[in-house]
């Protein structure tokens, strides 16, 4: 079973965020890459009359531009898009554009008509994307694999992949004694698995995306430092899989690297958190939802927690002063995502997590640039 991801570039989030038009629909629907796809679109077809329920007066024109662009993916000619899909697909259209995303993480499903597109679940899949790349890395193989939850791993074909560190460097080999520019012995060795490297980097540079993706490595020192310092992959994973990667299945490997994973995600949400309680103590943080809204309007906001599930009524005016009021058909599901929207496009961190990982426990919580005065 292999499931078809396509994780968010921040660049795409910002253009999601970015947009404000007379109507635009966002869609989060439940999918299963085993399922031919039928109860899919079936989904997707109530979710679109969901969301165009919601929208108010809107021009003949707009509407119609609309419902032609989500139209496309209830055509007979989708079948094969619906056949191949991961845990949950988002969804957002306008009257001109139509934007869809297959995502590893599983998100309630909600159908939402306004102005401005609803993103805040489409964050849980960049904070945690959990699909991920294996490399299984030694001096004599090469395997590149992905994984995702709830499915056996897939090996990646990599063109121009080397398959071993002598063929590599053209020895028969890599433990001959012949001087390599006067480097030879372990040193020479060296040498010549820091040439490799660079070939393999390269070569994965031609298949894994420019960054989101968190690539995983199974190696063994010298090895795995040596490659460490030659990979320019931006998701390179600080641990390994422990011990050799040859004579171990891909089952077994991929199951040692979500626990890498694991961890390695653990590890981060704690240091958040850890550097939250630093800025609290140096006045540079809140958990107040009206505070936070005025910081992030004033691009004040370092890094926000967002509890992925949180609905606050209300809106947001241009100074950031909040109204605990219905926030009528503009399409956002409240104040907490406007937060978020402002946040982001001032360049803030987001982390979309579940409330028990947002500090104070409350909806939103943020870390900011400096500490505010008067």
């Amino acid at each position: 079973m292999t499931l078809y991801t396509d994780i968010p570039t921040r660049s795409e989030v910002d253009a999601l965020w970015q947009v404000d038009a007379p109507a635009v629909v966002s869609i989060y629907l439940e999918t299963t890459p085993e399922s031919p796809g039928e109860a899919e679109r079936i989904a997707y077809k109530n979710g679109v009359r969901e969301a165009l329920s919601q929208l108010g007066t809107v021009d003949r024109k707009d509407l119609a531009g609309l419902e032609e662009q989500l139209a496309v993916l209830e055509d007979d000619d989708a079948e094969e898009f619906w056949r191949h899909q991961a845990r949950s697909l988002a969804v957002f259209a306008t009257s001109t554009s139509l934007r869809s995303f297959r995502l590893p993480n599983r998100l309630t499903p909600i159908a939402v008509g306004g102005t401005r597109f609803f993103v805040k679940p489409l964050l849980r899949a960049v904070t945690f994307p959990q699909t991920a790349f294996v490399l299984a890395l030694a001096q004599g193989s090469v395997r590149l694999l992905e994984t995702v939850p709830d499915a056996a791993p897939r090996e990646v074909r990599v063109p121009d992949m080397p398959t071993d560190v002598a063929s590599a460097v053209g020895k028969s080999s890599i433990k001959d004694r012949a001087p390599v520019r006067r480097v030879q012995g372990s040193e020479g060795q060296k040498v010549r698995m820091a040439q490799f490297s660079r070939l393999v980097d390269a070569a994965l540079r031609e298949v894994l995306p420019g960054h989101g993706v968190p690539l995983v490595l199974a190696a063994t020192e010298p090895l795995d430092s040596i490659f460490r310092a030659h990979c320019r992959y931006p998701d390179l994973v600080p641990h390994s899989v422990p011990g050799s990667p040859e004579g171990r299945g891909d089952g077994e490997l991929v199951a040692d690297a979500r626990e890498v994973l694991d961890r390695w995600y653990a590890e981060r949400l704690e240091e958040e958190k850890r550097t939250f309680a630093d800025r609290s103590q140096q006045g540079r943080a809140s958990t107040d939802v009206a505070e936070l809204a005025r910081f992030a309007s004033r691009g004040a906001v370092e890094t926000l927690f967002v509890d992925i599930d949180a609905t606050v009524i209300g809106q947001v005016d241009e100074l950031g002063e909040v109204t605990f009021t219905d926030p009528g058909p503009s399409g956002s599901r409240g104040v907490v995502d406007e937060i978020a929207r402002r946040a982001w496009l001032s360049g803030a961190r987001l982390l979309a997590v579940r409330r028990e990982d947002v500090p104070g426990g409350g909806d939103v919580a943020g870390t900011l640039r400096y500490a505010p005065t008067g």
